[in-house]
């Protein structure tokens, strides 16, 4: 029986996403019918030259047909600077207000072209912190809290980072800094339960990790605004647990505090609850007030008295981040940001 020998062409493999070519700009530019330039300038948001809105969403349509994305170290190169904010990620539990802040910065900041990057330095502090944000090169770097020094600021400039900004109680040479002034929440919130004719008044010390740069002003502020009166200020450790707000109530009575500082309107929310549920009376037997005027606090029965805290917009901070990039021989500027003011309701 005759053989045939029969010769099957052999099939090309079709091309991993390994092996297929990364679209460039030149690819873009030709889909789009323009040149390289124009590419560079639209997908860059460059301002200095004018651009027609149906070439913008020519070059547009066909990045995205091929799937091209600028490349940010070639853009830092050519610029000479990177577009990216590092924020480093808060060690602290970041309530609803500082979290809708930090919002607002971030889409701010996107709006101005920079690329907003949280950094998760766990277990690095201060200095050492410092070096591992340098690492990146950002062109600014926006620190939250307390903790960076000058040798921070330092390294960090040297890196290429044209500017250091820090929001916290203290200023710190060489950093543009927003100071935020939390004795005067604890300030405002005593002096309320003070002219309320409280006269035994206690102040929520917070037990979480990290909260001390915010807590330990606000309890200064308290004791400022009652020095030299007759009214006594008691130091109260709280967890964020309803069992810790329940051992807390638990001994209310012994206590005899007819007024309470509850940090912030979370804390004052569960300790309230705790307190409702032993059967004190608020704001019969004991006065609450809050901070941070939390939407929540006013669904609360009773509604909470809180203080009002006013952060600075994340356009204006935004703006100032922008400025001090561009022109990053000024000298640091210090701005106080925070304003505070008591919104009295039934808790008090």
């Amino acid at each position: 029986m005759p053989y045939v020998m029969v010769q099957i062409p052999k099939t090309p493999a079709p091309a991993s996403p390994a092996q297929r070519s990364v679209p460039t700009s030149a690819d873009v530019a030709r889909l789009a019918g323009v040149s390289r330039a124009t590419v560079s300038y639209v997908l860059n948001n460059t301002s200095a030259v004018r651009i027609s809105e149906p070439t913008r969403r020519r070059v547009h349509e066909a990045a995205k047909e091929l799937g091209y994305v600028p490349h940010a170290a070639a853009r830092s190169l050519r610029a000479g600077h990177s577009r990216m904010v590092l924020m480093p990620a808060p060690s602290f539990p970041v309530g609803s207000l500082y979290s809708r802040f930090l919002s607002d910065l971030q889409l701010a900041l996107g709006r101005l072209d920079y690329t907003v990057v949280q950094h998760g330095s766990v277990g690095l502090h201060g200095d050492e912190a410092a070096r591992a944000w340098a690492e990146l090169r950002p062109v600014a770097v926006l620190v939250s809290g307390s903790g960076l020094g000058p040798k921070g600021v330092t390294v960090l400039k040297r890196s290429g980072a044209r500017a250091v900004v820090t929001l916290g109680p203290e200023s710190v040479d060489g950093a543009h800094t927003l100071l935020m002034d939390y004795e005067a929440v604890g300030h405002c919130a005593a002096g309320h339960l003070y002219d309320r004719g409280r006269r035994r008044i206690g102040v929520v010390v917070p037990e979480e990790d990290g909260l001390e740069s915010f807590s330990a002003p606000r309890l200064e502020g308290v004791r400022r605004a009652l020095h030299g009166t007759d009214a006594t200020l008691t130091e109260l450790p709280l967890a964020y647990e309803e069992e810790s707000a329940a051992r807390l109530a638990a001994r209310w009575r012994d206590l005899g505090l007819d007024g309470v500082f509850a940090y912030n309107d979370e804390y004052a929310m569960l300790l309230t609850r705790a307190l409702q549920d032993e059967g004190v009376r608020v704001p019969a037997d004991t006065a609450v007030i809050g901070a941070d005027d939390l939407m929540l606090g006013r669904l609360l029965r009773p509604r909470l008295s809180t203080v009002h805290i006013e952060l600075p917009s994340g356009r204006d901070l935004a703006e100032l981040v922008d400025r001090a990039v561009r022109n990053p021989g000024a000298a640091p500027g210090t701005h106080t940001v925070l304003g505070a003011t008591v919104v009295h309701r039934e808790s008090s």
